[in-house]
């Protein structure tokens, strides 16, 4: 019997099924807008927001075309690593509440001295199946998971 490898790496692209979940929340945000009784401003204000947020989270989270965004993970015996679209691996720390469904896996983490805390939001049909099956046995059953990176 062979050992199995140590070393996991995934890379994903954008996800349709994600946009469309995005594109339908956001219709539903405007929906209510105009159906709500609200002052003129308060309504200006509110389409103003989901524009602004538009223009922020679906280059970065949805649409995968940031040149900050992470598009890499990987896992060998140094621990957990992202790499965003040209960069270079960074050692990050995962939170307890990420998730691994088989729809959806979302890697919470925090990369070296910083108090934020990331997240990647990975849905199925934004990688090859097996990989993405990995990945979630990668994230439950993988050893020193929460280890902090160095």
């Amino acid at each position: 019997m062979s050992s199995p490898s140590k070393r996991f790496e995934c890379e994903w692209r954008p996800s349709r099924r994600l946009l469309e979940i995005y594109l339908c929340a956001q219709t539903l945000a405007l929906l209510t807008l105009s159906l709500v009784e609200i002052p003129l401003w308060a309504r200006l204000l509110g389409v103003l927001g989901c524009a602004c947020h538009a223009v922020w989270a679906l280059p970065r989270h949805v649409l995968l075309t940031h040149p900050a965004v992470f598009k890499r993970l990987r896992h060998d015996d140094d621990g957990w690593q992202v790499a965003s679209r040209g960069g270079q691996w960074q050692p990050i720390t995962l939170r307890p509440d990420s998730m691994a469904l088989p729809w959806l896996v979302i890697v919470r983490f925090r990369l070296p001295g910083s108090r934020l805390t990331n997240s990647l939001c990975i849905a199925a049909d934004a990688m090859p199946q097996d990989a993405h099956r990995r990945l979630r046995v990668r994230l439950k059953f993988s050893r020193q998971r929460w280890r902090v990176a160095e």
